[in-house]
């Protein structure tokens, strides 16, 4: 019988197929890995057709997966206002100065990605926007999206001044002498604003927004995610790209929970599901295309802002404690009946849970769901985890929920130094982010960027999770090295653990008849002394070719 040779062979580096599976040589064939095996072997399949890519020196894994990542508002932002690679307040100004000059006709500007360690105790004030630009609304997110710095145009417009009560779910930062708003606004007082006042796109612009954001992921290897706040504007987007067959990438939609509604929003997710898997790919067949299988609920806020939800209450200066122990934004009681129908439903529920109160509150929601349904395989995850309890570690595997980390969080930097520890104190401070505590009570592992708060690069994600050091200040003392996470296991969770998370059996590793799903890099990681715990320059490697379901969507110059 005769076969038609590969598509593209990959020859003089190493692929590491699996954990304890290493091949020299691969072959893709109609979008599907045909072959691995040596170079000579693979080579002989060759036709006059077939592509040749020979990388020695390279290194050969299955293609990246974000497990938690917001592209369409992190594509929206490039394409508006980028802050997050600028350093600081005046850099910040330039940038949002010189968008308002370009572009005279805009009648609001948005987009986001400043840093709160650039300003006293994390909140800018409008006085300096004002200055930029008095004369339109200025709405811009902040990188972790849990806060917003607006002008006083912006204020004005909400009708937002000192008589304006805090929303329950949020704060409006305020002048302690005359109580007028200064300018930033917490949590649920940006979404709210955010959600009234700021025109959203139409769906042409979420397209480009999403569009441009696949363009920077392919280009770092990531073949698949999981969009972690999917609303009915930008599902509508994702589907139209599917149908056409622009979404190269394997897309799980995270539908958001709404949490000032109850558990009636459960019919509308139905609705929403059911529509959006009646919408197909080209590629169906490979399983590509999008997927809204998972609702995503915000239980608490950051740490940074003290809206984190703690066990015990933050510190209030002088290593005093106050009486706040931050937001929870749905009542335990609520969260568990949600899970409980959400899993009867079919659901993955992907929740964020950033501080001990808010991981406790996560997993006793998953046991009631598992108590009132049975085991199941609806694969439930918990994002950020930045404090657990030490009784909540063993929790995870015990009730088979996956840890989402967002790894390149795990270091120390201004503000974890001046934000967040004199927030919860020394002692609190020595629990953040147990990603070897996890792994080692047999936690299944997953990784996501949560881009644009951080980088998207898995690289330099990876970097941090084995050094626990910034990349780009490795002379840094690591932040608490105990935590570090070995090469292999870091590479398996964004890998294996975020297509497990993602539900999706043809990618995570690459074998005969699994989607051909690929990243090629220019260097070794897993090379005799390349990585150790003291120095792995991960960040360093560059990504040479991106390959999602047998396509080539990215190649280095």
């Amino acid at each position: 019988m005769r076969t038609d040779p590969p598509d593209l062979i990959i020859t003089g580096a190493p692929a590491r197929l699996s954990a304890g599976r290493w091949a020299s040589a691969l072959a893709v064939r109609r979008g599907r890995v045909a072959a691995v095996g040596d170079d000579a072997d693979v080579l002989a399949l060759a036709g006059p057709g077939t592509e040749r890519v020979h990388a020695p020196g390279g290194l050969v894994l299955p293609g990246f997966q974000d497990a938690h990542v917001h592209a369409p508002f992190a594509g929206r932002n490039l394409l508006r206002i980028w802050l997050n690679d600028l350093g600081g307040r005046e850099a910040y100004l330039a940038a949002i100065a010189g968008y308002a000059r370009a572009n005279p006709d805009e009648p609001w500007i948005v987009g986001g990605g400043w840093a709160m360690e650039y300003f006293p105790g994390g909140t800018p004030r409008r006085e300096d926007l004002d200055a930029i630009v008095p004369d339109r609304p200025v709405f811009l997110f902040n990188r972790d999206v849990h806060g917003a710095w607006v002008n006083s145009r912006a204020l004005e417009l909400a009708g937002i001044d000192r008589h304006t009560p805090d929303p329950a779910d949020g704060r409006i930062e305020r002048d302690p002498l005359t109580g007028e708003p200064t300018g930033t606004l917490h949590e649920g007082a940006a979404y709210t604003y955010n959600d009234t006042h700021v025109p959203l796109p139409d769906q042409a612009e979420w397209e480009a927004a999403i569009l441009t954001a696949q363009s920077h992921l392919h280009a770092l290897g990531i073949t698949g995610w999981q969009d972690a706040w999917v609303t009915p504007a930008t599902q509508r987007a994702y589907e139209s790209l599917s149908t056409d067959g622009r979404l190269t990438a394997r897309v799980v939609g995270a539908l958001w929970w709404d949490r000032h509604r109850n558990l009636e929003q459960i019919a509308d997710l139905l609705a929403r599901r059911e529509r959006g898997l009646a919408v197909t790919s080209p590629r169906a067949d490979l399983g590509s295309g999008f997927h809204p299988t998972t609702v995503k609920i915000m239980t608490d806020g950051v740490l940074e802002n003290h809206t984190g939800a703690l066990l015990e209450p933050y510190c209030e200066g002088c290593g005093g404690h106050g009486e706040n122990r931050g937001l929870s934004y749905i009542n335990p009681e609520l969260l568990a009946a949600a899970l409980v129908e959400l899993d009867r439903h079919g659901f993955q529920v992907h929740q964020h849970a950033i501080g001990d109160r808010a991981v406790r509150n996560a997993l006793d929601a998953v046991a009631a769901a598992r108590a009132a349904n049975g085991a199941g395989d609806r694969r439930h995850h918990i994002a950020h985890l930045q404090l657990i309890h030490p009784d909540d570690i063993k929790r995870f595997a015990e009730l088979d929920v996956v840890a989402n980390l967002q790894a390149f969080w795990a270091m120390s930097g201004p503000q974890m130094d001046d934000l967040t520890v004199p927030g919860i104190g020394p002692e609190r401070a020595r629990r953040q982010y147990p990603f070897a505590d996890l792994l080692n009570c047999g936690t299944r592992l997953a990784m996501g960027s949560d881009w644009a708060v951080t980088t998207a690069d898995p690289l330099k994600q990876l970097e941090v999770a084995i050094t626990r050091t910034d990349p780009g200040n490795r002379g840094d003392a690591p932040f608490l090295p105990e935590q570090r996470l070995p090469l292999g296991a870091a590479v398996d969770a964004f890998t294996a653990g975020s297509a497990y998370v993602n539900h999706d059996g043809q990618a995570g590793d690459l074998a005969v008849g699994r989607r051909a799903d690929l990243v090629l890099l220019d260097r070794d990681l897993f090379a005799p002394g390349f990585a150790t715990p003291d120095q792995a320059p991960l960040a360093e490697a560059k990504v040479v070719l991106t390959v999602v379901a047998g396509q080539v969507v990215y190649h280095a110059e």
